[in-house]
């Protein structure tokens, strides 16, 4: 009996081993590793599939270890080639790489960065730059400024040159509003060339209207996120075609949402 009793427990401890060990080897899977785990505030897109040019938009905050929806889901657009694996916080992925003029918007996660106008300021707890009509965001892929903004009037005419992305394009595209309200989403910011530049989020020019790359949106929503948005918070901008939502949202801590 005693050796009977012995062999049951030994089997259990041996059991609750091999389960506390699965648990170590899970633990180190989850979100606790991920670069973006201090994020409070987190605006997902996600799309049907990867040459889907329009998408929802969703923001969160976290509430303990979960993520709290706070407000009603929005449409918006995004590329108009689809959407293609972008360079940010989360781990390289198998398939297609965002590169510089595809048409495309890059997935993955990524920081969001300053936020930006035609307007002296605008209501928002980010940093906010009032543009210029020398400010322009560098495109070209040889230059030493690629993927930056800029103001002519300090780097030069010549350091512009060959730039499609004046950042006041009511004064230089015929009154464009699409940059009167925005942000940037902090992709590739190693400026790694030809890997895509200039990702914003933005107005968009018509109501379901795709983008070159960026993710658009109608004006009302724009102004509610960035309202929301705090810098202090560490926002975090997640973009995702619904198959790698779902493969992917347990590894990557994402919240809970209803495709």
């Amino acid at each position: 009996m005693a050796r009977r009793s012995f062999f049951r427990v030994s089997c259990a401890g041996l059991v609750l081993a091999i389960l506390l060990l699965a648990g170590c080897v899970q633990r180190a899977t989850k979100p606790e590793a991920i670069a973006w785990n201090d994020a409070q505030q987190m605006v997902l897109v996600t799309t049907d599939d990867w040459n889907a040019d329009h998408g929802t938009l969703r923001t969160f905050v976290r509430d303990g270890d979960a993520w709290r929806a706070v407000a009603a889901a929005a449409p918006v657009t995004v590329g108009k080639a689809g959407s293609a694996w972008g360079l940010g916080l989360n781990a390289p992925q198998p398939g297609v790489q965002k590169q510089e003029g595809d048409g495309r918007a890059p997935a993955g996660v990524f920081r969001i960065g300053t936020a930006f106008g035609y307007g002296d300021t605008a209501r928002t707890a980010l940093p906010y730059d009032a543009m210029r009509g020398s400010d322009w965001c560098i495109d070209v892929s040889t230059s030493s400024l690629y993927n930056r903004i800029v103001d002519a009037d300090e780097v030069g005419t010549a350091a512009i040159e060959g730039s499609t992305e004046p950042m006041r394009r009511d004064l230089h595209a015929q009154g464009d509003q699409r940059y009167k309200l925005g942000f940037v989403v902090e992709h590739n910011a190693q400026a790694r060339p030809g890997a895509g530049s200039c990702i914003f989020a933005h107005l968009w020019k018509a109501p379901g209207e795709a983008t070159a790359g960026c993710t658009a949106m109608d004006e009302p929503v724009m102004r509610d996120l960035l309202g929301w948005l705090d810098q202090r918070r560490r926002p975090v901008f997640v973009l995702l075609p619904e198959t790698e939502y779902l493969r992917l949202k347990a590894d990557w801590g994402l919240p809970d949402v209803v495709l």
